[in-house]
């Protein structure tokens, strides 16, 4: 029994040829859309792409680039031929393409779904490659004066003010690197000396963080040196009271904000997926219904569409066994070719009659 068969008139088919026609136009206009997410996510990826460790993160918008380059092929192509299949004369030279058509477009329908999937599940991927990145580029800092690296000071300035964050995790980890440069601490000045000799690999730590880190929302001026001091500060107490430094990490803060985008963007993707699934399935009953068409002389004449031939099982079924015949054919003429080289490496024995 075929898998949801509908009776088709020629008023039926017209309308459903027309339908498809606008679908198809509007599923270009889609393409486009997952082609410009795809650009705006990869744009926004590269700005801050000296924090972040690999370019593993960059397959997001580079498989809905492709993706909404596919769409705008395969849907324009598809409305030429819901266009061609009002006039049987045109629709005839688009029938033997139909069903390799069908089948590009089902696989290029679930690539679209696992891209929709992707979108959900990149944020454990971007989450390790922000932390490594971010480790890295607070690193870089100090280094204004090295070349490549001069610019990380600035980058991860702006990155903090703009997102209202402070180091990797929190503002603590800038207690761990040395983050001011060398060409600005005095070497002759005691409190110099002892705190690079009061390290293990001589640098230059203190209970400070860049200016970057600090809220100009705070009433109180930025306390932005020996911040776990209480005694260097008037009325303060760091572990009590709330300090005027971001208390966001700088990964969370990046996170949130790519995940939300991508989130929205698979959201977007999904709806993308199921209007290319309804504009495949009025395509194949279009297909079937044209096919099955009695008397092509009379195109009035009733007509039968449907998405599969057999039900679902008895579809599975015919794959199977079509796949079993493809393995044993194959096998045969491995066989075939072993007994030929078998037969050729014989040689014939030669008796001579004295």
């Amino acid at each position: 029994m075929a898998l949801l068969k509908v009776k088709f008139n020629q008023k039926k088919r017209v309308k459903l040829a027309q339908g498809l026609w606008l679908m198809n136009w509007l599923s270009v206009f889609a393409g486009i859309l997952l082609f410009s997410m795809g650009l705006f996510l990869k744009i926004e990826l590269r700005k801050r792409s000296e924090v972040m460790d690999n370019s593993e993160s960059h397959f997001v918008p580079n498989s809905l680039i492709l993706m909404g380059i596919l769409s705008c092929a395969f849907n324009g192509f598809a409305g030429k031929i819901c266009y061609d299949s009002l006039d049987p004369a045109k629709f005839a030279k688009w029938k033997p393409l139909l069903k390799p058509y069908l089948a590009l477009c089902f696989v290029f329908n679930i690539l679209l779904f696992f891209v929709a999937l992707i979108c959900f599940l990149m944020r454990g991927s971007l989450d390790s490659t922000l932390a490594q990145g971010l480790k890295n580029g607070m690193k870089f800092y100090r280094d204004t004066d090295t070349p490549g690296r001069c610019f990380m000071k600035k980058t991860i300035d702006m990155l903090q003010i703009e997102f209202k964050c402070c180091g990797n995790n929190g503002f603590k980890d800038w207690f761990e690197i040395q983050w001011i440069s060398n060409r600005y601490l005095d070497f002759s000045s005691k409190e110099v000396k002892d705190r690079i000799k009061s390290n293990v690999d001589g640098r230059y730590l203190v209970d400070g963080v860049p200016f970057s880190c600090c809220n100009p929302s705070s009433p109180r001026p930025c306390i932005q040196y020996q911040v776990t001091n209480n005694s260097a500060h008037y009325s303060y107490d760091y572990q009590t009271e709330e300090l005027n430094l971001w208390r966001r990490g700088c990964r969370e803060a990046l996170l949130h904000y790519y995940s939300s985008m991508m989130s929205s963007m698979g959201a977007v993707v999904l709806l993308v997926w199921l209007f290319e699934m309804s504009v495949m399935v009025g395509l194949r009953l279009l297909h079937t219904s044209l096919e099955s068409i009695t008397n092509p002389e009379d195109p009035e004449c009733e007509s039968e569409g449907w998405i599969l031939e057999n039900s679902l099982k008895d579809t599975f079924k015919s794959a199977l066994e079509n796949l079993k015949k493809i393995g044993k054919f194959n096998q045969v003429e491995a066989d075939a070719g072993g007994a030929e080289g078998e037969e050729g490496g014989k040689t014939p024995a030669i008796t001579t009659v004295s």
